[in-house]
């Protein structure tokens, strides 16, 4: 048994890849168990920042990256007691500081998945911080602070990669080329601003939305064309749902620099109706007309006062009643409703007084 053991395989025994193989698959067994274990060590540690948040929603969100730690960190640990075997550590390609070998890929592999493994790690922890804030914001009635910790989770999250990305870099290329990265940047600032000019005025343009507040998320909006409610407001653009129930995406710069109306703060609706009476209408019936109907939003409780009934206008085929009035119904069906109880009411005041509307004639011209 003693002589199997210390067989020489590739440059290592067979009792240092039994070890090796023992501690992965130990890990391997238990790596959830060891995943929870920390996700609620970690949690007991940060739960008095908010006690709406339950453990097993941050266990939730950590339990995956922590196991690929684990085995990962358990695999780098373990093959220290390994030798990489000769035999298979091949030249890959020269290179002026010497030959690129088989296992100088290998530990570059190892670093870069290490790397984005801590990489996955912060990013829910972000998420995790957001989701504590979020619990926060839903205590109040407004919903753009919702919005705004979803706005910076994003922007946070997009840092990180960045320099993620950068630290990936150094490992694959080595510091000279960040180093001529981060120089170039410095060289090509100019450039890079012009061609993300678009993106760049999108981002400023959100930070403009947060701190000016034109709008929050759930306002009823128009915007050039375009008329529904924001469900979003993103890095570069804000999305809007429309009357028709479609999905617009508009670049917060054009959210910023065009005319919006902001329908969800408006205190009134304002009601503009014309009436055109046949040209044969007696005068007095007309005068009833005016008169009843203006009595009759009078006592209408969903007026406002400052309504107006007049005689507006006259051609040779109408006389033409205008009537204006303001309602605090901001609500759509009520709103279509008061509307309806109004034109009903003015179509009996005029069947009462034996009052018709204009009929359009159209005459041949004469031959």
């Amino acid at each position: 048994m003693e002589e199997i053991l210390n067989q020489v395989i590739l440059g290592n025994t067979v009792a240092n890849y039994g070890i090796v193989l023992a501690i992965i698959l130990f890990v391997f067994f238990i790596r959830r168990f060891l995943s929870k274990q920390l996700a609620a060590g970690l949690f007991r540690l940060i739960k008095h920042w908010s006690p709406q948040i339950s453990q097993h929603e941050f266990v939730e969100l950590l339990l995956r990256p922590i196991e690929y730690f684990l085995l990962l960190t358990a695999f780098i640990m373990a093959s220290n007691h390994l030798v990489f075997p000769e035999e298979l550590n091949i030249t890959l390609y020269n290179r002026p500081s010497g030959p690129y070998r088989l296992q100088d890929l290998t530990q570059l592999l190892l670093k870069v998945t290490f790397c984005l493994t801590v990489i996955w790690i912060v990013l829910r922890l972000i998420d995790f911080i957001a989701l504590i804030l979020e619990k926060k914001a839903d205590l109040t009635e407004d919903k753009t602070d919702n919005q705004f910790i979803v706005f910076f989770r994003d922007f946070f999250k997009a840092i990180i990669i960045i320099l993620g990305s950068m630290v990936v870099i150094h490992i694959l290329f080595g510091k000279e080329l960040v180093e001529k990265l981060v120089a170039g940047l410095g060289i090509g600032a100019a450039a890079l601003a012009l061609a993300a000019k678009e993106s760049i005025e999108n981002l400023i343009g959100s930070f403009i939305i947060f701190s000016d507040k034109p709008f929050r998320v759930g306002d009823f909006v128009k915007v050039d064309s375009f008329q529904g409610t924001v469900e979003k407001i993103g890095l570069r653009s804000t999305r809007i749902r429309t009357l028709e129930k479609t999905f617009v995406t508009v670049p917060n710069k054009k959210m910023v620099d065009s005319v919006l109306d902001n329908l969800s703060l408006r205190t009134q609706q304002r009601v503009a109706i014309k009436m055109e009476l046949a040209a044969d209408t007696p005068a007095a019936s007309v005068t009833l007309v005016v008169k009843d109907i203006h009595a009759f939003l009078a006592g209408h409780r969903d007026v406002e006062p400052g309504f107006s009934v007049n005689f507006f206008d006259f051609s040779k085929d109408s006389f033409v009643l205008q009537i204006i009035y303001m309602t605090n119904i901001l609500d759509g069906n009520r709103y279509l409703q008061l509307r309806e109880e109004v034109n009903l009411a003015a179509a009996g005041i005029m069947e009462q007084h034996g009052v018709r509307l204009a009929m359009k004639t159209d005459t041949p011209p004469a031959a």
